[in-house]
């Protein structure tokens, strides 16, 4: 969500300058490359970039074919193979990556309210997943155009149209809810009668959101880390003079609660640290986030620390170990040899980071595959058979 509200920062500024854009939006990736689909660039007429599609290595290319679409005003997809050496000279670039990238290019029409970047800030103005489905290689005589695109939103709400025959209709649906379940990306292939559809399943989550509890001088490069990613974070304290918005420019919001008022703060959904340096305080925090969704919590300090607070909720009644204790982590933080308080707040935002991801936080050396998983390829025959059934199947490719 960060790189999209950057995106929409820098579209609006160009808009309001009377620049033309085009928006270079990556849709499908074989093989290794180092983005994945979704990473996007925006282009102006006069070759400035907002965002980044590679590692430098396709910008370039990029960038000269997105100002020819802006002048031709009608959108393109071009495929970079950096198995193909050929065609790696042809197009100016050097990828060594040995993987196939799809890039579309689309001219952004400022009138139009479903133009790619006007359903990106839909998004951002929502705080709720959501899938963007992009028709962006057709062969087929239908009235689909490479671009068009439908956001489909977690409440059911939708933005934008699709101009496909019924019963592929039917089958996008199915495949967007289950993207929206298992909050992977994917691409979908249908083949019909008059050729074979090539959609991207696009999942948006919303921003990031960090509750901390505590505003001492610790708090602050974690702010600053956390801000940097885009994260959207509220800090808590109980001391005036400590929770102030001067302190913490780079947070969304700064609260002066006390530990005995906690229960009147809106709850938090997403993280929760606790980083007062307070017993009392984090204990009456525990209490407030106890009953909470909150899927992640945590807490600065020895483990003796924890088991205390965790002893004290035991004996009032409130079942830490099976409310809290799977949410918990503590001590908070990967275990990089985190001394100053900077190197802690890395520790702290990478574990978070990792948790978000569904991953460990190892080494990358060390891994025995990839490093990112291969986007899932939905593939659907909806052409008529024998029996007039119609077969689906879903594998990775």
């Amino acid at each position: 969500m960060s790189e999209i509200r950057r995106l929409l920062a820098a579209y609006d500024a160009y808009r309001a300058a009377g620049q033309a854009c085009a928006l270079a939006t990556v849709v499908h990736v074989s093989g290794s490359a180092y983005r994945r689909p979704g990473a996007r660039m925006l282009v102006t007429e006069d070759g400035q970039l907002t965002g980044a599609i590679s590692g430098g290595c396709l910008e370039g290319d990029a960038r000269r074919r997105a100002r020819q679409a802006i002048v031709r005003r009608r959108p393109a997809l071009v495929t970079y193979d950096s198995m193909d050496e050929e065609e790696d000279v042809e197009h100016g670039v050097s990828l060594g990556c040995q993987g196939v990238i799809q890039i579309l290019l689309e001219p952004l029409d400022v009138d139009d309210p479903a133009n790619p970047l006007e359903m990106l800030r839909v998004c951002a103005q929502q705080e709720q997943t959501a899938v963007l489905i992009t028709a962006f290689s057709l062969t087929t005589n239908t009235e689909v155009q490479v671009g068009e695109r439908l956001l489909l939103l977690r409440d059911a709400t939708s933005h934008g149209t699709l101009s496909f025959e019924a019963d592929t209709a039917a089958q996008l649906l199915e495949h967007a809810h289950q993207t929206l379940q298992s909050g992977r990306s994917a691409t979908a292939d249908y083949d019909t009668v008059a050729g074979t559809l090539r959609i991207f399943l696009e999942v948006i989550q919303p921003a990031v959101r960090v509750t901390v509890f505590g505003a001492g001088n610790d708090v602050q490069p974690l702010v600053r880390l956390a801000a940097s990613l885009g994260w959207l974070v509220r800090v808590v304290d109980g001391r005036p003079g400590q929770a102030t918005a001067t302190r913490f420019p780079e947070a969304e919001e700064v609260c002066v609660v006390s530990f005995d008022q906690l229960s009147n703060l809106p709850p938090t959904q997403q993280f929760a640290l606790l980083m007062t340096h307070n017993y009392h305080y984090d204990l009456a925090a525990l209490r407030y986030l106890l009953p909470t969704a909150t899927p992640y919590i945590g807490l600065l300090g020895p483990r003796k620390k924890a088991d205390r607070l965790l002893a004290e909720l035991e004996e009032e009644g409130l079942q830490p170990t099976q409310r809290l204790v799977p949410r918990l982590y503590s001590p908070v933080g990967l275990n990089i040899g985190a001394e100053t308080a900077e190197e802690i707040a890395l520790s702290i935002v990478a574990e978070m980071q990792a948790v978000l991801r569904g991953r460990a936080g190892g080494f990358l050396h060390q891994l025995d595959g990839p490093i990112h998983e291969q986007t899932p390829v939905l593939r659907s025959s909806l052409v008529p058979v024998a029996n007039a059934t119609v077969a689906a199947s879903c594998s990775l490719s």
